[in-house]
C-alpha cells in the first residue's frame, strides 16, 4: 500500500524528534565529566582520616560545580566507590569504574597499602588515578609511572622533617646534643608505616640522632603489650609513631596502663591527625604530643598564600563543619578538598583548552605543565609534578609537611620555624601522664 504524505511527514517528524533527543542525550553528557571517587567510606579507615578526606573532595567538587563546573560549562558528575578499608575491595572497585563504569578519572585513596596496587592497575590500563592522601614513597619510587599523580607530601619527608626538628631544639629545648637523643621508630607494617620509619631511620642517622628501637607490627593486632615493654627496656627519649586509629588506641592505651614515660611523641599524619578520636578516649592525655602531617589549611596565615586562598579555606572549613557536624577540621579534609581542587582548576581545564579533551593522554599532559608557586595553595606549598624518566616520576616535587602541636582543642604549628604560629612545648611539661 503506498505512503500517503501525512504518513510520511509523521515518520519524518518522529525521525527527526528521536533525532533531536540523542542529540539532547549527548550533548547532556557531553556537558558532564564523570570522576571515579574511592575512599574508605566503611572499616577502621573510615574514621582514621579517609572519609575526611571524601568530604574534601566532595566540596571541591561542589564549589567548581556551583560556578558552573569545569571551565564554567562542564559538571563533574562523582561516581562513588567504598574501598571498606581493605586492598582487594579498593583492587576490584578501581576496576569496576575502569571497566563497568567508563570512568577515566580516579581521585582519592586513603590508604598507601590501596595506593601501592592500585597505581600498578590504573597504570597498566593507562586511565588517571589522582592521589589525595596515601603518603608511601613506594607509590612512586623507581616505578615511572606516567598517568599517577600525586599532589599531596610523600612518607620520606616525614622522616625529614622529624630530624629536622629534633637537631633543630634538642640543645635549646632538652639541653642534650642530637647525638644524645635516643629515638624509637614503632610502625604499622604496611607501605605508609614502613615508609615513613625508613625516612625517620635515614634521616635521624644523617643527623646523628641515637636509634634505640626500630619495631613494626600488625595494624590488626590485637595486643601491643610486647611492644610496650620493649619501649620501656630502651628508654627512648622521643617516639616516632606510625599508625592508624585503632592500633594508636591500643597503643597508648597499654602505654598508660603500663607508665611507659618519654619526652615527647611524634604522629606521621593517619590517626593521628583524627585528635577528635584520640580525644574522645585520652583527653587531656595527648596534650602538646606533636603530629608531623600537610598542615590543616585553617591554620595557616592567609596573607602569607595566593589571593583567594583565605577565601577558599573559609569557605572548606564552614562547609565542612555543616557537612559533619564537628567542630574540628582535621588534616585529611584539606588533603581530600586540596588535592581535588588543583585537578578541577590546574589541570582539567588545560587538558581540554591546550590538548584537546578530557582523555587520559590529554590529563596527563596537562598535569606535567602544573607549575603552582610556593603558597599557591590552601596548604601553602606548591605544585610541580616529576617527570617522567626521573626517580618520583608523578610525584609533586613542591610539597611539603609541617610540624604540629596540640593542646585541648588547640592545634599550632611548631615547624618549621620561619611558618610556625607558637614555640613549641618540648620536652612534654611535668604531671602529663606521659612525661618522663
Amino acid at each position: 500500500m503506498p505512503t500517503s504524505r501525512r504518513q510520511l511527514l509523521k515518520g519524518t517528524a518522529a525521525a527527526a524528534a528521536t533525532l533531536s533527543l540523542d542529540w539532547t542525550r549527548a550533548q547532556a553528557q557531553a556537558e558532564n565529566l564523570r570522576i571515579g571517587l574511592i575512599y574508605d567510606l566503611t572499616g577502621p579507615f573510615a574514621a582514621g582520616g579517609s572519609v575526611a578526606s571524601s568530604v574534601g573532595a566532595q566540596i571541591a567538587i561542589d564549589l567548581v560545580n556551583e560556578k558552573g563546573g569545569i571551565g564554567g560549562k562542564t559538571k563533574i558528575v562523582p561516581v562513588s566507590a567504598d574501598s571498606q578499608s581493605k586492598a582487594d575491595v579498593a583492587i576490584n572497585e578501581a576496576e569496576r569504574l575502569i571497566s563497568q563504569e567508563k570512568i577515566d578519572i580516579i581521585n582519592g585513596v586513603y590508604s598507601s597499602a590501596h595506593a601501592v596496587p592500585m597505581a600498578a592497575k590504573v597504570e597498566q590500563q593507562k586511565k588517571i588515578l589522582w592521589i589525595t592522601t596515601a603518603v608511601s614513597t613506594a607509590v612512586f619510587k623507581d616505578k615511572n609511572l606516567q598517568y599517577v599523580f600525586r599532589a599531596q607530601i610523600h612518607s620520606d619527608q616525614y622522616g625529614q622533617a622529624f630530624a629536622g626538628f629534633l637537631t633543630e631544639h634538642a640543645k635549646a629545648k632538652l639541653g642534650m646534643e642530637p647525638k644524645d637523643v635516643k629515638v624509637a621508630l614503632i610502625h604499622e607494617d604496611g607501605p605508609y608505616g614502613v615508609g615513613v620509619a625508613a625516612a625517620d631511620e635515614a634521616y635521624a642517622k644523617e643527623a646523628g640522632l641515637q636509634i634505640v628501637l626500630k619495631e613494626g607490627y600488625s595494624a590488626s593486632a590485637p595486643d601491643l603489650s610486647v611492644l610496650v615493654t620493649k619501649l620501656k627496656r630502651a628508654k627512648a627519649d622521643v617516639i616516632s609513631h606510625a599508625g592508624y586509629n585503632p592500633d594508636i588506641t591500643l597503643f597508648l592505651r597499654q602505654a598508660r596502663e603500663s607508665g611507659l614515660r618519654f619526652k615527647m611523641l611524634f604522629g606521621a599524619g593517619a590517626g593521628y591527625s583524627q585528635l577528635d578520636k584520640l580525644r574522645a578516649t585520652f583527653g587531656a592525655d595527648i596534650d602538646n604530643f606533636c603530629n608531623i602531617d600537610p598542615v590543616p589549611a585553617q591554620l595557616l596565615d592567609p596573607s602569607k598564600l595566593a589571593p583567594g586562598m583565605g577565601d577558599l579555606i573559609n569557605a572548606m572549613v564552614t562547609r565542612y563543619k555543616a557537612k559533619t557536624g564537628a567542630t574540628d577540621v582535621p588534616p585529611h579534609c584539606s588533603m581530600g578538598f586540596n588535592q581535588t581542587w588543583v585537578l578541577l582548576n590546574n589541570v582539567l581545564p588545560v587538558a581540554r583548552e591546550k590538548y584537546g579533551s578530557f582523555e587520559p593522554d590529554a590529563i596527563r599532559k596537562a598535569a606535567l605543565d602544573v607549575d603552582i608557586p610556593a603558597g599557591g595553595t590552601i596548604q601553602g606549598y606548591g605544585v610541580k609534578f616529576f617527570p617522567p624518566g626521573t626517580p618520583l616520576s608523578g610525584q609533586n616535587e613542591r610539597s611539603t609537611p609541617v610540624v604540629m602541636q596540640n593542646a585541648g582543642e588547640h592545634i599550632s604549628v611548631v615547624w618549621p620555624t620561619n611558618i610556625r604560629t607558637q614555640d613549641p612545648v618540648f620536652p612534654l611539661p611535668k604531671g602529663s601522664t606521659y612525661g618522663a
